[in-house]
């Protein structure tokens, strides 16, 4: 039995940081049925290239960003705008246990599919909703993408080549994860609040805020500012708070060193052979090394150019010292690590056959978790949702007719 087998989600959301914790409860066992536009579906479904091939290599239509976020899930394609979609919706909201959107602030009121709404029939109704600003604040009614709550939040102004250097400017980090903190953050209090109603038998509304998850996610940067009031900036691949922390060039590529205590930085330069660090007072304790990075790095970085990667791989490892390549995501899959812990499966695809996903993360001793449904077509379940509904054969052929439904 799978954690959260029994339990019905309403997902009303799309493009990442919805769909990315709605994945995550679909994993853990939840029943995700995923409400989508008749005809376009999910905005992701068309952001491509690459799209998904058939085995003759012909392209299926489906993006790899929608099938990275959309596992487990049933597509019920129903235009809610109408009177009849909405009351459908409405149907299925009031017999969930969850409801996760991400609508503009106030935008499903004028449908009654508000949380203050469905609650009055559905008390025990969990409703997350995922906003850019939240639900209050003078940004609300903002829009808002991962790109511009990463500029907003702060962490591009910690992100990338640091002022005086070659290539200085902010930089956003290379996968939306705004959009991640805010699923994984979502998919945490809506496991909360499900323990919660076990005790109460209430419902309630959760209010999560793109903005407030990364601003949250700075970790130490922020509390940095916080306790120095020094606002932290750009440092490349180094660490404010430790050294030596951060990538070096050996001379075939890059490896990241991360130095977390005295002990393996004294046997960083015995490896090294730097021996005119061994005693020096500067270098003794990690805050002398942060105070003195610059006559400590260039040394190091010297040592590193010598000799390649796979030779520092191997000398720091017998070392018992943290290192490791800078590997593309090719080089990730092919590992042999990657591949012992099976971090990419195939799963049966309605049309393309076989569909490649990265494994659910998350490993439990007494639990099965990991979908095996993969990411839907767009209507693909409309029919059976329908008919979960106790709609006939021919109610559900006047939907489709009308346009209100899709399968």
């Amino acid at each position: 039995m799978k954690p959260l087998e029994g339990i019905k989600v309403l997902d009303m959301t799309r493009i990442l940081a919805g769909p990315w914790a709605s994945q995550l409860l679909a994993d853990l066992g939840a029943d995700v049925i995923k409400i989508e536009r008749p005809g376009t579906g999910d905005d992701t479904r068309s952001w491509g290239p690459p799209y998904l091939r058939d085995a003759e290599g012909q392209e299926t239509g489906e993006a790899a960003y929608f099938l990275c976020t959309n596992r487990g899930k049933q597509s019920f394609a129903v235009d809610f705008t109408t009177q009849e979609g909405t009351d459908l919706v409405r149907k299925l909201a009031l017999e969930a246990d969850v409801m996760l959107e991400n609508y503009k602030f106030g935008g499903l009121a004028k449908y009654g599919l508000d949380y203050d709404s469905l609650a009055k029939e559905n008390p025990g109704l969990i409703s997350c909703s995922i906003t850019g600003f939240g639900q209050t604040g003078p940004n609300k009614e903002k829009p808002g993408y991962d790109a511009m709550i990463q500029a907003t939040s702060g962490l591009m102004s910690v992100n990338g080549v640091a002022d005086g250097e070659p290539g200085a400017a902010p930089l956003k980090v290379g996968v939306a994860v705004s959009d991640l903190f805010a699923g994984f953050y979502a998919a945490n209090g809506i496991q909360a609040a499900l323990i919660q109603r076990g005790r109460t038998g209430k419902g309630q509304q959760i209010d999560i805020a793109l903005y407030d998850c990364q601003v949250a996610a700075l970790a130490n940067q922020a509390t940095n500012y916080l306790i120095s009031g020094q606002a932290p900036g750009r440092m490349g691949s180094a660490h404010p708070n430790l050294v030596p922390y951060e990538v070096f060039t050996a001379s075939d590529g890059h490896l990241m060193v991360a130095i977390g205590n005295d002990a393996q930085f004294t046997r960083l330069i015995e490896q090294l052979g730097l021996n005119q660090f061994e005693g020096d007072e500067r270098f003794a304790t990690n805050r002398g090394r942060v105070e003195n990075r610059g006559d400590l790095i260039p040394a190091i970085n010297e040592k590193f150019a010598q000799h390649q990667i796979t030779h520092w791989i191997d000398v720091l490892d017998n070392a018992g010292i943290p290192c490791g390549p800078v590997q593309t995501i090719d080089q990730v899959f092919a590992s042999e690590q990657a591949q012992a812990r099976e971090l990419k499966i195939d799963m049966p695809h309605e049309t393309a056959g076989i569909v490649p996903q990265v494994r659910c993360p998350v490993r439990m001793s007494g639990s099965d978790v990991g979908s095996q449904i993969a990411p839907p077509l767009l209507g693909q379940h409309t029919v059976e949702v329908l008919n979960t509904l106790g709609l006939s054969k021919d109610e559900i052929t006047a939907l489709k007719e009308k346009g209100i439904v899709q399968s």
